[in-house]
């Protein structure tokens, strides 16, 4: 039921209750659209009595114990009271206009619409449905971005929609991506904005970085109406604005390209109507190889065993440590502070040391070469690679800002995209070395396109013909890092750290005081033992006594080695064997093992009340 009357949070008029009902909650006078639940969505786009649930998927349940204010699972038994859903999304077959769309529509009451392990389980599950059913994939966004209480695990569901959407586009599966107010953050740069067709509601808001964040970051006050659908559609980041009233025949319009033609994937990957959905098993097994062993090793965390020689961080040159109890226990904070020591070797270090023949390459061939990023082809122990970085810059502030700090811009994730597709079409292995606080958050990263941006970078790397290593030698900084880390195997240096956002963002939003950072690093286990635990890394670089900035030169033989011996694995195996064992690889984060208690997310539960205005915390 609506409320006899309701005030516009735009002009502030009254509105009675019933004619905003007609009106599809959107204002009379003024246009402006009000916030819908997940179900007041599909009740508008879809054909009466056509949704019908999809099923079950067991995400993890509070994987990294984590608590703030308040424990992890006190807000969501919260969050599932207060809306009547299980998690951010609603995942439905439908029709609209007779038209048949799988769709999935988030809901921001949930968390903000964070994307956690259950939400990037559920997106996944659409777009499975979307290949086996062979119909188009509708996706309805709202988000403040991912879920900071699954840490690295919500992080990994970026990459892991980027792949879904992927299979979609090499199957030939029209996607539509609604874009609703608000929707930033990992969900900005990855499924909303991987659509084929991207239309927005009028003033609907996207970015990767939201307003106060770029504020508070650059000092600089925003224009009126940044990141606003409008902007976007100047800027060429969106198909069209539609007005709630015009969105089912807009719709129409786009399903009626038809039933994809069949066609054999480029890749030659099996059809994924023959591989085992999410609803049969929480983990597909991995496809043997000819000599039988399996493609992809388990994630190396949750007791694994492990392969590596190394047994500890006092192994032998060029060990990986693969075993959680062989890796060192270490304080949270003080590993952030570790990861970020201005002496820490830089990319640039690490290049000079470790390739013969380098020949750097720039330029994104549209806009500019960004200083953040580094790359071009090089000899590594006599192998051929192209390697990508990102550099901080030395350790005087001068040339750190020359650098940006390592912080990408839209032009640097370009240039990686760029020559990642050269290695492909040479056959070249691919190695990124991570080290930044995060992308950049500045205006003009986002008038640039920073959010499509990083998810085109995890939707190539997701399928990408040749095998990826990425090394973590510094500070990961969320979905900034996760854009250079789709690999094969992710490797970890011991002094380096993994996390969905900075210990001081995190305290600032949860916390409500930075001050609370150094108990944020504590929550949000961003550690290399942490890492391995939870398989979000495959092995542990040690570095010398004392840290890297000790050595460097010691140091960056350490990682040599170790990338030498893991593309030593990778590059035997063809293009169809790294390509399912990549897709294994991601497909698992975050869902249940057994090994925690999962909670089944059913797709269709829920029926929430129209708002009267936005209650969204």
């Amino acid at each position: 039921m609506v409320a006899d009357w309701v005030r516009c949070e735009r002009c502030a008029d009254l509105i009675y209750g019933k004619r905003f009902a007609r009106t599809l909650y959107v204002c009379p006078d003024c246009g402006w659209h009000s916030p819908l639940t997940a179900r007041q969505r599909l009740d508008q786009l879809l054909d009466a009595g056509s949704a019908a649930p999809l099923g079950e998927v067991r995400p993890l349940h509070d994987p990294l114990e984590f608590t703030d204010t308040r424990p992890y699972p006190e807000r969501l038994a919260d969050a599932r009271a207060r809306t009547g859903l299980t998690e951010a999304v609603i995942c439905v077959q439908g029709r609209v206009e007779d038209r048949p769309v799988v769709v999935a529509a988030m809901d921001f009451r949930f968390l903000g619409g964070s994307l956690g392990c259950g939400v990037g389980a559920l997106v996944c599950e659409a777009a499975r449905t979307s290949l086996a059913r062979r119909v188009p994939l509708l996706l309805v966004t709202a988000s403040g971005g991912a879920r900071m209480q699954e840490g690295t695990l919500a992080l990994m569901q970026m990459a892991r929609t980027a792949q879904a959407m992927a299979e979609l586009d090499e199957a030939g599966i029209l996607t539509v991506s609604l874009v609703t107010d608000p929707t930033y953050g990992g969900v900005a740069a990855s499924f909303a904005t991987l659509a084929d067709v991207i239309v927005a509601e009028p003033g609907a808001r996207l970015g990767f970085a939201g307003p106060r964040v770029i504020e508070q970051t650059t000092g600089e006050r925003l224009p009126e109406g940044f990141q606003t659908a409008e902007f976007l559609m100047a800027h060429g980041m969106v198909d069209d604005i539609v007005p709630r009233s015009a969105l089912r025949a807009t719709l129409s319009r786009l399903l009626s390209l038809g039933a994809p033609p069949v066609r054999p994937h480029a890749t030659g990957t099996p059809h994924p109507t023959d591989t085992p959905r999410a609803t049969d098993t929480p983990y597909a097994e991995p496809h043997p190889s000819p000599d039988g062993h399996p493609d992809a090793s388990p994630p190396g965390g949750r007791g694994a065993e492990g392969t590596g020689d190394a047994e500890g961080a006092g192994g032998a040159r060029g060990a990986v440590v693969r075993r959680v109890e062989d890796v060192a226990e270490r304080d949270a904070w003080e590993a952030v502070r570790g990861a970020r020591h201005p002496d820490r070797p830089t990319v640039m270090d690490y290049l000079g040391h470790l390739l013969d023949d380098f020949q750097e390459l720039h330029g994104d061939r549209l806009a500019e070469d960004c200083p953040a990023v580094v790359g071009g082809p090089g000899l590594l122990a006599g192998r051929a690679v192209m390697v990508i970085g990102q550099h901080k810059g030395g350790a005087s502030l001068m040339e750190r800002q020359a650098h940006r700090f390592g912080m990408p811009a839209p032009s640097g994730y370009r240039k990686a995209a760029r020559l990642m597709r050269m290695a492909a079409k040479l056959g070249l292995p691919v190695v990124t070395l991570v080290d930044t606080p995060g992308a950049h958050p500045g205006p003009a990263a986002e008038r640039g396109g920073q959010a499509v941006a990083i998810a085109e970078n995890l939707r190539l790397m997701s399928r990408l013909p040749v095998p990826i290593v990425a090394a973590v030698v510094g500070e990961g900084g969320g979905g900034g890092a996760l854009a250079l880390a789709v690999a094969d195997r992710v490797l970890i240096s011991a002094g380096g750290v993994y996390s969905v956002i900075s210990p001081e963002g995190c305290a600032a939003i949860l916390w409500k005081k930075p001050q609370a950072a150094q108990a944020a690093a504590a929550a949000l286990r961003p550690t290399p033992r942490e890492l391995l635990r939870l398989g979000v890394v495959d092995g542990v670089v040690p570095e010398p006594p004392g840290g890297a900035h000790r050595d460097p030169a010691e140091a960056a033989a350490l990682v040599g080695d170790a990338l030498a011996e893991t593309l030593s694995e990778l590059v035997p195996w063809d293009p169809d064997r790294l390509l399912r064992a990549r897709a294994e690889r991601f497909r698992r984060f975050g869902l249940d093992t057994g090994l925690d208690t999962g909670t089944g997310i059913h797709a269709g539960d829920g029926d929430a009340q129209p708002p009267t205005g936005r209650d969204a915390s």
